[in-house]
């Protein structure tokens, strides 16, 4: 007869993939996702960015809803949830930068306070942040809303730093490159905070993707390839189902 777990464990189910090196590879293609997205929907289809971020926002909620109230890790519904948070990021931070005229430099800095304050409130309030610890509605909350914030933040760091700072798109992806590697070796040759390098990598993916995205959809005049954002969209989207389809992916386990 098949035993049944005790409620507190079922509770305790951890809805998050183990952070391997496919979580990074996934993650980096459904941020540059995100950018090519986001800027389908609101320039190549015409809907300016209010509109494309209250079609992403309202996409958003309903998957982390779903997200949140599901039994058990399903990787489809978590890659699909990171998507919702990529895309609507992009799309807020356009918002945010270019129509309320609050700049790359400006919306990056909010954008960065508000992260550290979720952070900040969701260590108050569970005593940690780490991946290993979400097994809550609560907790999952805490973790979506960071990465909403986190999304956001890196699309407007993206394109400071390619339009702002004058690095163009392949310097921009050379920094934040640099940038993870540097994340890596602390990871392999320091007994710094797994969890606080984690967030540092995670963070940096998001801008990574943002200038990736950008050189592959902008016009060659502004130094892109002006590919179409819908064909590219279509390419990454195919490549992350793979990865879903074909890779075993397992969610993440608590340290014993």
């Amino acid at each position: 007869m098949e035993q049944v777990a005790p409620i507190a464990q079922q509770d305790a189910i951890i809805k998050v993939p183990e952070v391997t090196f496919v979580f990074w590879l996934m993650k980096v293609a459904a941020t540059t996702l995100g950018e090519t997205a986001g800027d389908a929907v609101s320039m190549s289809m015409n809907l300016g960015y209010f509109v494309a971020t209250v079609i992403f926002a309202t996409l958003f909620i309903a998957a982390v809803a779903i997200q949140i109230a599901a039994k058990q890790f399903h990787p489809f519904l978590y890659w699909l949830t990171i998507i919702a948070t990529t895309t609507v990021g992009t799309t807020l931070a356009d918002f945010a930068d270019r129509s309320l005229g609050v700049g790359y430099a400006g919306g990056s800095t909010l954008l960065f306070a508000l992260l550290l304050g979720s952070l900040a409130i969701w260590y108050r309030t569970l005593g940690t942040v780490s991946v290993i610890s979400i097994s809550s509605p609560k907790a999952e909350a805490f973790y979506w809303v960071t990465i909403m914030f986190s999304q956001t933040l890196g699309t407007a760091l993206g394109d400071w730093t390619a339009d702002t700072a004058g690095l163009g798109y392949t310097g921009g992806a050379v920094v934040f490159t640099v940038l993870l590697a540097i994340v890596v070796l602390l990871t392999y040759s320091t007994r710094l905070s797994r969890t606080a390098l984690f967030w540092a990598a995670f963070i940096l993916t998001r801008p990574l993707g943002a200038v990736v995205g950008d050189f592959l959809d902008k016009p060659v005049s502004s130094g892109g390839l002006a590919l179409s954002r819908y064909t590219a969209s279509a390419a990454l989207l195919a490549f992350i189902v793979a990865c879903v389809v074909s890779l075993k992916h397992r969610a993440a386990e608590r340290a014993h």
